[in-house]
């Protein structure tokens, strides 16, 4: 058992997943938490490689107009394209929060926005979420985690699949 942990521990220390590229999709969904991860969306939006934005755990004490001064969107382009989500405060809620908003804007495909080493849990998360037929495509920032980041959230990815598991 302790050998099946760390090879699968140092698979997942070494196997961080990427940037998606030109990848196109409806929409970018990025979970608030991390650095760099709202300026990183929105320059897959302002690329054109999708149409809509939604930023999923935004603080409820932000509003619309100060999240679009902090990070330069336009009112126009708030207007059109980017949504706020006030509702999660883990990746759990993020996924039930991305969920709702897929189904209710009838969104069929997606990049989503999150830190590397958070990658894998967050899809996790959403694919359990996500209304069926969904197409979620990863697009990591990368990031430089320390081993503690990296120690804790391979046990939060554990953890949360044995409890699907044992439920």
């Amino acid at each position: 058992v302790l050998l099946i942990w760390a090879f699968g521990f140092i698979g997942f220390a070494v196997t961080q997943p990427r940037p998606a590229g030109t990848q196109r999709a409806e929409a970018v969904v990025v979970l608030t938490g991390g650095s760099g991860r709202i300026a990183y969306a929105l320059d897959v939006l302002d690329k054109g490689y999708v149409q809509r934005m939604f930023v999923s755990g935004v603080d409820r004490n932000v509003k619309p107009h100060e999240f679009a001064i902090e990070y330069k969107v336009a009112s126009a382009r708030m207007a059109c394209c980017v949504t706020l989500g006030f509702d999660a405060v883990d990746t759990e809620s993020n996924a039930r929060e991305v969920a709702r908003w897929l189904a209710r804007e009838k969104i069929r495909s997606l990049r989503l926005v999150t830190n590397d080493w958070h990658m894998r849990r967050a899809v996790w998360e959403l694919r359990r979420a996500a209304p069926a037929g969904v197409t979620i495509h990863a697009d990591a920032v990368p990031s430089q985690p320390s081993l503690r980041t990296l120690f804790f959230e391979y046990h939060k990815l554990l953890a949360r699949r044995l409890a699907e598991l044992v439920a």
